[in-house]
């Protein structure tokens, strides 16, 4: 009888250790917001219980390590980051990313590098775009903070909210001249830095503040139900022979989807070479099916009005207070590839969403090209 050789035993022990997967390490969550659109909403990720892949041995739960699994590599990888998502910033023009630290609904400027900050359990990174000109190098940029939005509202019932901007020690103040907008609801802030929307339609949807010169909040998701009805009671009819009961149809279908607009906030600003190219965004589900999305975009400037005309892809003169919308599809996912880079003046965006009872919704978002 021969004998198992202790050789060939070890070999098969060490190949289920190596085969096992390293353990996880802490929860944490990335937000990246680019000079004019949002790159990567919050994405929570869990960090690998290992060496840096980046930061090299000795450093693990790093933010770079965050940027990483978040992006799934899709950046410089450098400790000096200068390319998130194919957006470059390489302080040409004083820019450069940034790094704020997140943590308990605050944020705070982070006075080291990428692979120095190391993140805990339900932190959060976000790197934004900032311009730090010589001497000094103080940042300019400063997030906004959304708060009060609950998770689930009621279609018709107003919603009480605030708006918060944070500065580099993490301390928050309200802020005024805030626009926030979600739904097809907008609002402007107070002095005291509050707020009130109203959704008149259900669907599940994002609220997102923003305001010239600070970096947009993170988007808030909330779930809008339809308004409670009271129905009175009737006599209930007698039944039918042979039926066994009274007739009865299912209700009708009086609620129109809601389209959001993705990444592209009301009163943003942009320059010609930053300006989007493609429009996108989703449609909440409808009982009834979704028949048609519609697109409508309006261009201003100097009195003068221009309609886009979705056969010849070209703007076309028209008047100022008309209506002309062509159909993107049926999709809840929807997108539109702009023929050319937009020029400068006010834009109107509007998009509708029409179910296949007729019932139609319109999400209208207004940004400026310089």
């Amino acid at each position: 009888m021969k004998k198992k050789v202790p050789g060939v035993l070890a070999g098969l022990v060490a190949a289920a250790v190596l085969a096992a997967p390293a353990s996880a390490g802490p929860k944490v969550t990335v937000r990246v917001e680019g000079e004019s659109n949002t790159l990567l909403e919050r994405t929570q990720v869990t960090l690998p219980d290992t060496d840096s892949a980046v930061c090299g041995a000795g450093k693990k739960w790093t933010v770079a390590d965050a940027i990483e699994v978040a992006t799934g590599g899709d950046w410089d990888r450098q400790v000096f980051v200068s390319t998130i998502l194919r957006e470059s910033h390489v302080f040409a023009d004083s820019d450069y990313w940034a790094l704020w630290n997140g943590s308990g609904g605050g944020y705070r400027f982070a006075t080291v590098g990428i692979c120095d900050q190391v993140m805990a359990e339900g932190e959060e990174a976000l790197m934004l775009v900032d311009r730090s000109p010589a001497p000094g190098f103080v940042p300019t940029s400063f997030p906004l903070s959304l708060r009060g939005l609950p998770a689930a509202v009621q279609a018709g019932v107003p919603v009480p909210l605030s708006v918060a901007i944070h500065a580099l020690d993490g301390s928050a103040q309200p802020v005024a001249g805030a626009t926030v907008s979600g739904g097809g609801a907008s609002a402007v802030t107070a002095a005291d830095g509050s707020a009130t929307l109203t959704f008149t339609q259900p669907g599940s949807l994002v609220v997102k503040a923003s305001k010239a010169g600070a970096v947009i909040s993170a988007g808030e998701r909330l779930t809008v139900s339809a308004t409670p009805t009271t129905v009175s009671e009737a006599p209930m009819a007698p039944a039918r022979p042979g039926l066994g009961g009274p007739s009865s149809s299912p209700p009708a279908d009086v609620t129109a989807p809601v389209a959001t607009i993705r990444g592209l906030e009301s009163d943003r600003r942009f320059t010609r070479r930053r300006a989007p190219r493609e429009l996108r965004g989703s449609v909440t589900a409808d009982p009834s099916g979704l028949r048609a999305v519609r697109l409508s975009i309006y261009r201003k400037r100097k009195g003068r009005c221009w309609a886009l005309d979705g056969e010849s892809e070209r703007f076309k003169r028209h008047r100022c207070e008309g209506r002309r919308s062509f159909r993107i599809g049926d999709r809840a996912e929807w997108s539109y590839l702009l023929p050319r880079k937009l020029a400068a003046g006010l834009f109107t965006i509007r998009v509708s969403a029409i179910d296949r009872a007729g019932n139609r919704s319109v999400t209208t978002t207004r940004i400026r090209v310089r």
